[in-house]
């Protein structure tokens, strides 16, 4: 006769799953299924031996083995399928072993990025140190050369230029533009920087670099308006226009008046291009700091740009010389929070 513990225990159904029925177990990650039994897939390359009595492992393609031992499990032959010197390439390509999974092509796309995001040279590719670690960490890992990664990276733009051609063409209110010219210290050539600002249909602020463009010398109205021109048409931003606003200078404004009079058909501009031009007086208000304290403006402000190694001592060795025009800034413009600490 049943206990009272005994009675109170809820009845198994008739499909419930016995501890000891292994076929019914869920498979497990370093797994394969042959008929009714479970095995570690490290199986597949290696064969069970005995030497001596004692259970091994063996690599069915180089001969290592390790001890097959109720208690040592199969994690170093899984471990060694990588590193195997002599596996064959579907095995290499086969990126699962050890419940890992490898992919050649993701990798690619991902070694492409980086040297993108954090401006590696191209050249990274050929170090000896970067492939030895590559190898350290993905023995599978195929390592491109630097034509073959500078193609990559071409891809990886023209599919980002798509998908921001194809946002562009879905925006249904105007477009702002902002553009800059920058000097390299090195080699003195003039890029222009071109950014489109937009609000998305949720009503969120986007901006997006349009072009990062070499300017030749000399830096003219005709020479910066071409640059300017070419990437507006490129991204058929030319009737969809709000405002370009641009630095407080004589080349800038002359250029803006060469883009109304020539360039673009002011009817397709918001109020027929009354507000077309923004001034950016960033470089007024200092100029107007400068004379207040007495200071001449001869020397253009550096900037710090974190791929050169000595801009920051450039740009506070000029800096410095306009210490109390910094100082004035401070006082007389609201909108200068950055005021460099004693």
């Amino acid at each position: 006769m049943a206990s009272q513990n005994e009675e109170n225990l809820p009845a198994l159904s008739s499909n419930a799953i016995s501890l000891d029925d292994e076929s019914q177990r869920p498979l497990q990650q370093d797994e394969v299924e042959l008929g009714k039994r479970r095995y570690s897939r490290a199986w597949k390359y290696f064969k069970p031996v005995k030497v001596n009595g004692v259970s091994y492992g063996l690599c069915k393609y180089c001969d290592r083995r390790y001890k097959n031992a109720r208690n040592c499990g199969t994690k170093y032959m899984l471990d060694h399928i990588p590193k195997c010197p002599n596996r064959p390439r579907d095995v290499q390509n086969e990126g699962d072993i050890g419940g890992s999974y490898f992919d050649q092509d993701v990798s690619r796309k991902q070694l492409a990025h980086a040297i993108i995001l954090h401006e590696y040279p191209l050249s990274i590719v050929d170090h000896v140190g970067f492939r030895n670690f590559v190898a350290s960490l993905q023995p599978m890992f195929k390592m491109v050369s630097r034509n073959t990664i500078k193609n990559d990276i071409m891809k990886f733009f023209d599919n980002l230029k798509s998908q921001t051609s194809k946002l562009l063409e879905k925006v249904t209110s105007r477009i702002a533009i902002t553009t800059d010219m920058w000097t390299s210290n090195s080699n003195k050539k003039g890029f222009m920087a071109i950014t489109g600002h937009f609000i998305d249909d949720s009503w969120r602020l986007q901006s997006h670099i349009l072009r990062f463009a070499y300017v030749p010398a000399p830096h003219d109205k005709d020479a910066l308006c071409g640059a300017l021109v070419n990437c507006l048409f490129d991204w058929n931003l030319e009737r969809k226009i709000s405002t370009i606003t641009v630095d407080n200078s004589s080349t800038n404004n002359a250029m803006i008046k060469t883009l109304l009079d020539e360039k673009l058909n002011k009817k397709d501009l918001l109020l027929t291009g009354r507000v077309f031009h923004v001034r950016s007086g960033r470089i007024e208000r200092f100029e107007e700091a400068a004379r207040l304290v007495h200071c001449s403006c001869n020397k253009k402000l550096e900037y710090d740009c974190p791929t050169r190694w000595n801009s920051t001592y450039l740009m506070l060795r000029t800096a410095i010389e306009y210490k109390e025009v910094f100082r004035k800034l401070s006082l007389t413009d609201t909108n200068y929070q950055s005021y460099p600490a004693e």
